[in-house]
């Protein structure tokens, strides 16, 4: 069993292996603009103007950090995801949308995961690779801190559940492999503090792959090897599938979770799907939800800034109505949403982009984030 770190150790490590808001993709030109407006208005401009925006960051990290109930963090990460990437620019974004639509969200937040774009997972390396990205990273091969964005991510939130157990984290990705190391580290915290839990998972496609291509974490792999850290498989819902190759039965009798695919959302309606997952995460004694909201889950018209928009998705009208109705019978301690691709925009898509998918995910985000501020 590792030795559970002390507050200024926690607080040392991020400093190492995080980074300001914003700051999480390595590049010099690209969204610069953006990246600079951010920190005008997160730190102020003559934080900005005076280079100083890692040092007020970093002594947030101390002073601020402890005061807040709900924790935004950023893990700009698309090394996990299919052949269109371009998810590592969704928290860049979204937080510019978030920071200019609402200044008096309840939530800190505490930066990006540092991401090597060529990296996924440290079990994936060589210790040879390890040690080069050490240097390059931490200006040392020996120092003991993982490398690659889905490791230092579930290093941060298992720690960070360890420091602050009544706290709860907002995670914008990224692809969706970056809920594995979130998921993961949210499950075993609330395993320990004895709560029960369930996973909630918006979503157009199933990510129920045991493995793609030899690789067994990725965006559509994270779910099913998330399944054995919880209770049960019945402790998983999944809605808004049906961009499949498989049917609905398949996936329920191979993995004994709960489906519900857009088709019978519109047949059921948001209200009756909603009451009915709440009769069934009460007869587990669910206490307390994580939600993970793939923006696809979406109508392409709604959110064409990803990397595999589908048509036959939910408005944003379904998840909003299902999410207050969980809202009002459980307690939502961790939630993410994933793979906001805004610069790229598929020949399909007709509407302004990325401006559509941010506006709708700026009202998920700020339901969650509030729903998480909030005390029961």
């Amino acid at each position: 069993m590792s030795t559970i770190p002390s507050r200024n150790e926690f607080i040392s490590k991020i400093k190492l292996y995080m980074t300001p808001p914003g700051e999480g993709v390595f590049t010099v030109h690209a969204a610069s603009d953006k990246r600079i407006n951010l920190h005008k208005k997160m730190f102020g401009p003559d934080a900005v103007k005076e280079n100083i925006v890692r040092a007020i960051w970093e002594e947030s990290l101390d002073k601020t950090l402890p005061l807040s109930k709900c924790v935004i963090l950023g893990i700009p990460s698309d090394c996990g995801g299919g052949i269109q990437r371009g998810a590592n620019w969704g928290p860049l974004y979204l937080r510019e949308s978030l920071i200019n639509s609402r200044e008096d969200l309840r939530a800190y937040d505490i930066g990006d995961i540092r991401v090597v774009p060529q990296l996924l997972h440290d079990k994936y390396l060589n210790d040879e690779t390890i040690k080069k990205v050490r240097l390059a990273l931490f200006q040392s091969e020996t120092i003991s801190l993982p490398v690659s964005p889905l490791s230092i991510a579930y290093d941060f939130a298992q720690n960070f559940h360890q420091q602050f157990p009544s706290k709860s984290i907002f995670m914008i990705g990224g692809d969706h492999s970056v809920s594995y190391p979130m998921v993961r580290a949210y499950l075993e915290a609330k395993k320990a503090q004895g709560k029960k839990v369930a996973l909630i998972h918006f979503d157009a496609h199933t990510d129920l792959l045991e493995e793609r291509m030899g690789i067994d974490i990725c965006f559509g792999t994270w779910t099913s090897q998330i399944i054995p850290f919880l209770e049960s498989a019945s402790h998983l819902i999944q809605i808004g599938i049906r961009a499949s190759g498989k049917e609905r039965g398949h996936w329920e009798k191979k993995f004994g979770h709960v489906q519900y695919w857009a088709q019978e959302v519109f047949d059921l309606g948001p209200n009756m799907v909603a009451d009915e997952i709440v009769v069934h995460l009460k007869k587990l004694g669910v206490e307390e939800i994580y939600i993970s909201f793939d923006i696809d889950c979406l109508d392409q018209e709604y959110a064409g800034a990803t990397g595999t928009p589908e048509p036959g998705g939910l408005s944003p009208h379904e998840p909003m109505v299902i999410m207050q109705t969980l809202f009002e019978n459980f307690k939502i301690t961790g939630s993410d949403i994933v793979e906001i691709a805004p610069m790229v925009k598929p020949p399909q898509i007709k509407q302004i982009e990325p401006e559509t998918t941010l506006l709708v995910a700026n009202a998920l985000s700020t339901f969650l984030i509030q729903a998480m501020g909030i005390d029961h």
